[in-house]
């Protein structure tokens, strides 16, 4: 056995995905492009990690994106002697050169070609998105490629289902991941926001990247009598400093034992972007939290209006300060939350994924999500 996955240099939900399939096989080693042990979770320090030439770049694991001209050849070239990989992937593990069966599990075709506008944002620069629209075809003939090369694909959501059809007329089984953040654990206070437990604050947990919309959720606050906690890193997150109100913080870095009890003591979840699989709202329902989020992408798998949250038609402040107006007018059952919650569980994923390697292992046809043959060369 063997896992694949990106890179390992941020904290987030596909990178939870590997800690669970690493917790289902945990001797099988993990292949990634780069490794920053104190940019990603702890846990990882107790596994095999194998990583590429441009982990020993300077510079590249604090900034995965300066990568982006030199990871498809650096992936083909890398290859992984295993009779079945497990490629956890948005964008390149897939293209690792596996010896053995290859189980893609895909959190989203890779955004920066297949959802270019929303993955640059309004304030990419021209060189910026000349340069990645130089690149595109060549990158979009190797992604596909790679994808033809797949025994069996698993999608996290439904609307990703219907991204790999269009991207890679590929019919993928839905297999939603497990909630990331357990309950059960350390809680330790943040600094930063003690003085705002008696209050009470609603939360905002995402990387800060363009087309995650937190800029929205903050201006929503501005004005607003409540405050807005923002968890999160990334390459907006300097812009977001420079314009945010006095009612909104941004706390960067968490242990999963500082997260545990900022979700602890929030009032609710503002979830504005368009998520390939809704998972902070499972992560907020799990503390008996209610959520507002945008009305599309995985949001729709794992919000269900009036029993753990409230949606809003669009990203804009207006939108999301209704909706929030909305949820606190509304009285919720801790108990529907939680029963909605367990219904995305851990070990529902880790008995599925077992199944399929099993299965391929045995060499059995699969059912779904695979293709009759595969192309390209191993």
């Amino acid at each position: 056995m063997a896992i694949a996955h990106d890179y390992l240099t941020q904290q987030g939900g596909a990178e939870r995905v590997v800690l669970a399939l690493s917790r289902e096989f945990p001797d099988a080693p993990i292949y990634t492009t780069m490794y920053d042990p104190e940019g990603t979770y702890p846990e990882f320090a107790r596994r095999t990690i194998v990583t590429t030439a441009l982990d020993r770049m300077p510079g590249l694991a604090a900034d995965h994106r300066r990568a982006l001209p030199g990871l498809a050849p650096v992936v083909s070239a890398t290859r992984i002697d295993a009779d079945v990989t497990i490629a956890s992937t948005s964008g390149w593990a897939h293209g690792f050169r596996a010896t053995g069966k290859l189980l893609v599990y895909c959190h989203n075709p890779a955004r920066w070609l297949y959802q270019r506008d929303d993955y640059l944002g309004d304030d990419a620069s021209f060189l910026v998105k000349a340069g990645l629209a130089a690149l595109t075809p060549g990158l979009t003939r190797w992604d596909q490629a790679a994808a033809s090369r797949a025994d069996h694909y698993l999608a996290n959501s439904r609307v990703v289902k219907e991204r790999i059809a269009e991207a890679y007329s590929i019919d993928a089984e839905v297999l939603p991941p497990p909630p990331g953040l357990r309950t059960e654990g350390e809680q330790v206070p943040h600094p930063e926001l003690a003085d705002l437990v008696e209050e009470g604050y609603w939360l905002v947990v995402s990387r800060l990247l363009p087309y995650k919309n937190v800029d929205q959720a903050v201006e929503a606050f501005r004005g607003r009598p409540e405050h807005l906690v923002v968890v999160g890193a990334g390459p907006q997150r300097e812009a977001l400093l420079a314009r945010m109100p006095g009612n909104v913080r941004l706390v960067s870095g968490l242990t999963d034992a500082e997260l545990r009890w900022t979700y602890r003591h929030a009032t609710g979840l503002v979830a504005p972007s368009q998520e390939d699989f809704g998972l902070t709202p499972l992560e907020a329902n799990s503390w008996g939290l209610p959520v507002v989020a945008l009305r599309a992408g995985g949001y729709l798998d794992t919000v269900v209006p009036g029993l753990n949250g409230v949606f809003f038609e669009r990203s804009t402040p207006v939108d999301i300060s209704r909706a929030v107006d909305a949820a606190a007018r509304q009285e919720w059952s801790s108990d529907a939350l939680l029963e909605h919650v367990r219904s995305f569980g851990e070990d529902a994923f880790r008995r599925r994924v077992r199944e399929i390697v099993q299965e391929l292992a045995e060499g059995a046809t699969m059912p779904t999500g695979a293709r009759s043959s595969r192309g390209g060369a191993r």
